[in-house]
């Protein structure tokens, strides 16, 4: 091409983009707010799809916690003969728990209805999808919401079956508990957790008690209705006067640590995001745990000359119990205080209470759970603060003090009703749902059964095999 010819086609081509600029600078108003909006959209799915993810991995540590963590802890409790009944226990409500919840459970408890129960509208999971339910969690699909409470319903009853170790037949214990599901557990999730809620701290309830992860939902009503199951079932053959101790520390040890670690997605993972307030569970958690510990071996210590590695661990899941209701409430230094206190006050109950009222709770879960969670229940409500969790707002919006260290006295009465109602309704469901399957298939197994066994009784097989 000669130079003339191209000097033209490049002035022809400046002259195009020159007049095709006040064109573009019309359209680029409209681009600019597109551009706006998928940047915007992109935003929200990146924090919808970090939020899911660490929900999904919660649900994957509290799960973690039934099966293997607390099917081991209790394992190991026992007497040897005993030792796969007790974790079939664990495995029978991942597997039973699930497909109630599916079925109406989760609706009884998240669905519309009294201030005390839920309705049926999401039976059968019914517009429960994968996109997000605005009133528990705006930015993670409700279908994950609904797994993660899931593992919560999953892991309430199995604390339970610690208190009547080696006597209950498996069938009867597959009915209390099923049913103990649907009529306690439900109702209290519901008022504590629940839209419109009669507890419910965030959504309407008339009396507003802190409960973050489950001090009275999870932990008062398994412990409580342990107690219940205790006295019901009455003493195993031979207790006191014959030595009843655990038969692999091993087991018991690695499954407290295993609840140890699940326990930071269960009090963490309750804040339905993967932000600031996660943390704050998280480490309030961990502070708690090992406070605890501490303390219960340091009282084992003075009164027993040694420290345990059984009350080791037991002191760390008074902690870990203790802090579930204050995780996302409280700075980390009162945190340490709550597993102070829960690791010197369930030591007493499981070591000088249990021995004067001479109750058979075979694994200690009203000790540990019934006690640690009404401690830790209480406390919250005193140590709470709106810097962690601004959750109370008067009518303009303005933060309001959370509990006691900030004035907010009334915040005490509100945890005593909540803590009232959880022991009230632990009771009384526990012992009817108890007394209706007892009447109609009976609860334990003969003396003959609990001498041999339930590995060998209720399954046919055994968890050792010392002859191969």
């Amino acid at each position: 091409m000669r130079p003339r010819t191209v000097k033209l086609s490049l002035l022809a081509t400046l002259s195009f983009l020159f007049c095709g600029l006040p064109a573009f600078a019309q359209s680029s108003p409209p681009a600019t707010t597109t551009q706006i909006a998928q940047l915007q959209s992109q935003i929200a799915n990146a924090q919808m799809s970090a939020d899911n993810a660490w929900m999904l991995i919660s649900a994957a540590l509290v799960l973690l916690m039934t099966g293997p963590g607390l099917a081991l802890f209790y394992g190991g409790l026992v007497r040897r003969k005993n030792v796969l009944s007790i974790m079939m226990q664990s495995f029978a409500m991942m597997c039973i728990i699930t497909v109630v919840w599916a079925f109406f459970g989760y609706s009884l408890a998240f669905s519309s209805g009294t201030p005390f129960i839920g309705g049926l509208q999401h039976a059968f999971l019914r517009g429960v999808g994968l996109q997000p339910n605005p009133s528990y969690g705006a930015t993670i699909p409700a279908q994950s919401y609904m797994i993660y409470q899931l593992m919560f319903a999953i892991i309430t009853p199995a604390v339970i079956t610690g208190a009547f170790a080696e006597r209950m037949k498996f069938h009867s214990m597959a009915l209390f508990l099923t049913l103990w599901s649907i009529f306690v557990y439900s109702p209290l999730a519901h008022m504590v957790w629940g839209k419109g809620g009669f507890l419910s701290a965030s959504l309407g309830g008339a009396f507003p008690c802190l409960d973050f992860a489950g001090g009275t939902v999870v932990e008062i009503a398994s412990g409580i209705s342990a107690l219940v199951c205790a006295l019901y079932l009455g003493k195993r053959i031979g207790y006191p006067k014959e030595p009843m101790t655990p038969h692999s520390l091993v087991l018991s040890f690695t499954g407290a640590c295993l609840l140890w670690v699940g326990w930071l997605g269960f009090n963490a993972g309750s804040a339905f995001s993967a932000g600031p307030l996660a943390t704050s569970a998280f480490v309030n958690t961990q502070f708690a745990a090992a406070s605890a510990a501490i303390l219960w071996a340091a009282c084992e210590w003075i009164h027993r000359g040694k420290p345990s590695a059984l009350g080791a661990v037991s002191g760390a899941v008074a902690g870990l119990v203790a802090i579930t209701p204050a995780a996302g409430f409280v700075q980390p230094m009162p945190a340490l205080l709550i597993g102070t206190v829960a690791g010197i006050t369930c030591y007493f109950m499981v070591v000088k209470v249990k021995f004067w009222f001479g109750y058979d709770d075979s694994l200690d879960a009203f000790g540990v759970h019934g006690i640690g969670g009404t401690i830790g229940a209480l406390l919250t409500g005193v140590f709470a603060s709106s810097a962690i969790n601004p959750i109370f707002k008067s009518a303009s919006g303005a933060t309001l003090p959370s509990g006691v260290i900030e004035g907010n006295w009334h915040q005490l009465i509100n945890q005593f009703v909540g803590v009232a109602i959880a022991w009230g309704i632990s009771i009384v469901g526990t012992l009817i749902i108890l007394k209706v399957v007892d009447l109609t298939i009976g609860l334990r197994v003969t003396p003959e059964h609990e001498d041999e066994g339930l590995d060998i009784t209720q399954h046919g097989e055994e968890g050792y095999d010392f002859a191969s």
